[in-house]
């Protein structure tokens, strides 16, 4: 008799929701709220955030616990909604993926631009042209280890899990021990001498606004940091107990909330306010150097790029693993599953890499390199999201579960109205992204035996193809703020 081969346990999917969403984000995010928002108002976005993301989190688990013969989350939209949906729910987490790589990159080429400013960056503290050649060089040295099958060195990813939890929580940990509450509750909603005034500071002005507006505007930053909480319930055919599934997605949403809360609201308390806005990207480094002189710097440094470039390898390879899927389901054409010896898809990696090469170039020429990828990013992943509770919606309903209904509408809402009401010009931009797609996406029906496209898929086509194009003056214009 065949040995029973024993399930991934319940910390174990905690570890691969946490470890999936931690990436970049996390270090970055005390100087990206810092420049949107005061501690009151950013405690108001993560109480928000927190509990949208809980119940998406709710959502999928439902969906991994009753559908487990649905592989991939994309499958979800297919499943609902028919093949176009998940096309484009498969196509946008594709997108979310390589622009997941170009935000790493940009990271990497600011912590090497602090390391040594004056080889990496401009005199304003930008990334510069050696940054982007040197990462550019990571991106294609990633490319071609994952060509070569070493996404299968488990132990990499142990490491970088404990690099990055222990490099949080030492930070944390000093933050906690210097912190000032005289400091942190200054001006606590940032509606005092910071909003009567434009408040200036070394790289220009920075005007808060009401509470409402710095709820918004921290919404997009923080949907970055969650990409990945669905982990525990892709892995759910693997776990040993189903009902770990859902304990492990909640279980590790909270310790997530814990540990960016603490990165990113702490520092608020740390150091005055002009000096956190004031700090060269990512603000971290200029935090813990505060907290630990000389060696604070440094240390979060090599921890975010060892973070970051275990991140980007296991992103490196997300893209391709969904194509390869989507090429299976006939959304996409045979080719994109061809596999090489060392079982990986060499095509879909080059074409990964070289998307991702592409916009790499192009986000360097944003005001915010960093935010820019990451927004865009987000938006995309946001559309697969939405597909998957509006399926939960759509299952419950089916199956008279009530209060699995209001758990995929709140999720649902929360992913629409945040996208919109946050990113909407990104999201222009990202229907961009979706042209080529429609041509793959007809060349893979074909293949499958269907020879023509719907009429409801053509006009949909048409219409996402038009807010493409119009995102092109409006970006042009500048209503689009990325250049």
């Amino acid at each position: 008799m065949a040995e029973k081969v024993k399930g991934v346990g319940l910390f174990g999917l905690i570890g691969l929701v946490v470890s999936s969403c931690i990436g970049s984000g996390v270090f970055a995010l005390t100087g990206q709220l810092a420049n949107v928002a005061a501690p009151g108002s950013a405690l108001v976005a993560w109480l928000i955030c927190g509990a949208g993301f809980l119940f998406l989190a709710l959502s999928l688990a439902n969906l991994g616990a009753k559908r487990p013969d649905i592989d991939g989350i994309y499958q979800y939209a297919t499943a609902g909604f028919g093949p176009f949906s998940g096309f484009l729910s498969g196509w946008g987490y594709w997108l979310s993926a390589w622009l997941g790589n170009v935000g790493f990159a940009t990271m990497v080429a600011q912590v090497f631009g602090s390391l040594m400013p004056g080889v990496f960056a401009t005199e304003t503290g930008d990334p510069n042209i050696a940054a982007i050649v040197c990462v550019s060089v990571f991106l294609w040295l990633l490319t071609f280890l994952v060509i070569n099958g070493v996404e299968s060195a488990a132990f990499l990813n142990a490491i970088v899990m404990v690099v990055k939890i222990a490099s949080i929580l030492l930070f944390i940990l000093f933050a906690i021990f210097t912190f000032k509450a005289g400091i942190f509750t200054e001006d606590f909603w940032g509606t005092m001498g910071r909003n009567a005034t434009v408040m200036m500071v070394s790289d220009g002005e920075v005007e808060l606004g009401d509470v409402s507006t710095q709820v918004t505007n921290c919404i997009l930053i923080m949907m970055w940091v969650f990409i990945g909480i669905e982990g525990a319930t892709v892995m759910s055919k693997r776990a040993e107990k189903k009902s770990d599934v859902g304990k492990a997605t909640i279980i590790g949403l909270i310790v997530l909330l814990v540990l960016y809360i603490g990165a990113s609201v702490l520092p608020y308390g740390v150091m005055p306010y002009e000096e956190l806005v004031a700090a060269p990207k990512p603000a971290t480094i200029t935090v813990f150097e505060a907290m630990a002189p000389g060696w604070g710097g440094t240390f979060i440094s090599v921890a975010i790029i060892i973070s970051v470039l275990g991140s980007w390898l296991s992103f490196t390879m997300l893209p391709a693993e969904t194509s390869s899927g989507m090429s299976e389901d006939h959304l996409l054409p045979a080719s994109w599953n061809k596999m090489n010896s060392k079982n990986a898809p060499r095509m879909a990696l080059i074409i990964v890499a070289a998307c991702t090469q592409v916009f790499l170039i192009i986000a360097f020429t944003a005001e915010d390199a960093y935010t820019f990828a990451i927004s865009m990013c987000t938006v995309t992943i946001a559309i697969t999201w939405a597909f998957a509770a509006a399926y939960q919606v759509k299952y419950a309903l089916q199956n008279h579960e009530t209060s699995q209904l209001i758990f995929g509408i709140i999720a649902l809402l929360f992913q629409v109205v945040g996208v919109l009401f946050t990113g909407w010009g990104f999201l222009l931009l990202a229907c961009l992204g979706y042209i080529p797609g429609f041509f793959f996406y007809s060349q893979g029906r074909k293949e499958g035996g269907i020879t023509a496209i719907s009429g409801s898929e053509k006009i949909a086509m048409v219409i996402i193809s038009l807010l493409g194009v119009i995102s092109i003056p409006l970006t042009a214009v500048g209503i689009i703020p990325v250049f």
